[in-house]
């Protein structure tokens, strides 16, 4: 079958041009640059006044199955990640069972081959223990492995030096951290509750697991690379202290997420636990360091950290309300946003969002728009005006943060190997993505 995108502005690798995309039996097979009118299809999109970028590649969501499947699933948030121009995802280990062996990774992905709508990878999780697993690997199937230096949920830690030092020393493969210093954390807590009980209210979060706990954390994960030459991904970055550490070595890099990009601790007045996430929403100033260290080398990729909660679970305070929050419905609009704030260009967030990923991770075939890469691809357009309602939020939790904001940029079409799987706010829920390889 043959798919032809023509009029859009095509944006891939540095350059913004108008183009005409043929995708043949999935694979693009030819980027013209003219209108080429003698071409047909057998399906056509008619980019005019729209831009034609890369499928986003999100390297890091928790989609909560196996063993959490009432927050979200496979099925439902691999739906909302193509309504928002995502087409391939790496899940997280903390899942019930944990990824942390590799029959718990071949379970991940046979339901993901069963119920994906788009394209899907799994991080296989390190432990204090498991390093003989993640020798076993195969590095064909895995984009790395996940390492909680500052456990967020579960008891997935790792704290034990030796078990650090294997870690460090032995993967080959990225190895991607969650940096919070556990004892500061703890600590933080222990005077929180003295001072406002055993609940404290959510504006304390960011003092709780606060900047030190983070810098700490970060320059240890950063001190090991660099001692053993480890390729290292630090994700979801949050402090402008801690981007003193990159931009020197490009074996060491950064993620930031979508929430500590939009938000300041000055949004918990109004959203509440709704932003509450590890690590925090630090001050105004972090995220305006992090905005800047987009365009500097400083921050490599950008995620979403997407983590569904019910409502229930957001109740309550510090101690209580569970950390997370859905986003990769809103992830490309979200960055649009800041380009038409001037914070970044159209082609450096495709670099962070589809080139960036694909390059740091191995991905074979994908991330750019190249003959012979498979057709993920996404259209987007500057139109009218929209609010985020209930009704529009795709995740199986049913609410989101963004609710209430309103955007001026949509995804018209999401292309996942060549096939339209949504369009316009038509969704095809047949649709099924494909396993991703890498190196």
């Amino acid at each position: 079958m043959r798919l032809i995108i023509r009029n859009g502005v095509v944006v891939n690798e540095g350059r913004v041009r108008k183009a005409t995309v043929v995708v043949d039996d999935g694979t693009i097979t030819q980027i013209v640059e003219a209108p080429a009118p003698s071409l047909r299809g057998d399906t056509e999109i008619d980019a005019e006044g729209g831009y034609v970028l890369p499928g986003v590649i999100d390297s890091h969501v928790h989609f909560r199955e196996p063993g959490l499947t009432a927050k979200a699933d496979i099925q439902s948030e691999s739906r909302a990640a193509g309504y928002g121009g995502v087409t391939s995802y790496f899940d997280m280990p903390n899942t019930k069972p944990q990824t942390t062996t590799l029959e718990a990774l071949e379970q991940k992905r046979g339901l993901a081959a069963a119920k994906s709508h788009v394209n899907y990878a799994f991080f296989l999780g390190a432990t204090n223990d498991n390093i003989d697993t993640l020798r076993k690997v195969n590095p064909h199937e895995v984009p790395g492995v996940k390492l909680f230096m500052g456990s967020s949920t579960g008891n997935m830690l790792v704290d034990r030096e030796l078990a650090l030092r294997q870690i460090f020393s032995e993967v080959e493969l990225p190895i991607m951290t969650h940096c919070e210093d556990t004892e500061i954390i703890n600590r933080n807590m222990e005077e929180a509750r003295r001072l406002w009980g055993d609940d404290p209210d959510v504006c304390h979060h960011p003092w709780i697991r606060s900047a030190e706990a983070c810098y700490a954390s970060t320059s240890l994960a950063v001190s090991l690379a660099r001692q053993y030459g480890s390729r290292l991904h630090v994700a979801h970055l949050t402090t402008e202290r801690e981007l003193s550490l990159f931009g020197s070595d490009s074996n060491i890099t950064a993620e930031a997420v979508i929430a500590h990009l939009m938000f300041c601790d000055e949004d918990y007045k109004t959203l509440g636990t709704l932003i509450k996430c590890n690590p925090a929403v630090k001050t105004s100033t972090d995220r305006d360091a992090l905005r800047r260290a987009l365009t500097d080398g400083r921050i490599f990729t950008i995620g979403t950290d997407h983590a569904p909660h019910q409502l229930a679970d957001k109740q309550g305070g510090c101690a209580r309300a569970a950390s997370g929050m859905p986003m990769v419905q809103f992830s490309l609009v979200s960055m649009l946003e800041l380009v038409d704030e001037g914070v970044l260009t159209i082609e450096r967030l495709v670099e962070l969002m589809c080139h960036n990923p694909a390059t740091l991770f191995g991905v074979r075939g994908r991330g750019f728009l190249r003959p012979g890469f498979k057709a993920d691809i996404v259209v987007v357009r500057r139109g009218e005006p929209w609010t985020v309602t209930d009704d529009c939020i795709q995740s199986k939790c049913g609410w989101s943060p963004m609710k209430g904001h309103r955007f001026s940029w949509h995804v018209c079409q999401t292309v996942s190997n060549g096939q339209v799987i949504y369009n316009n706010g038509a969704f095809d829920d047949t649709s099924r993505g494909e396993a991703i390889m890498f190196r």
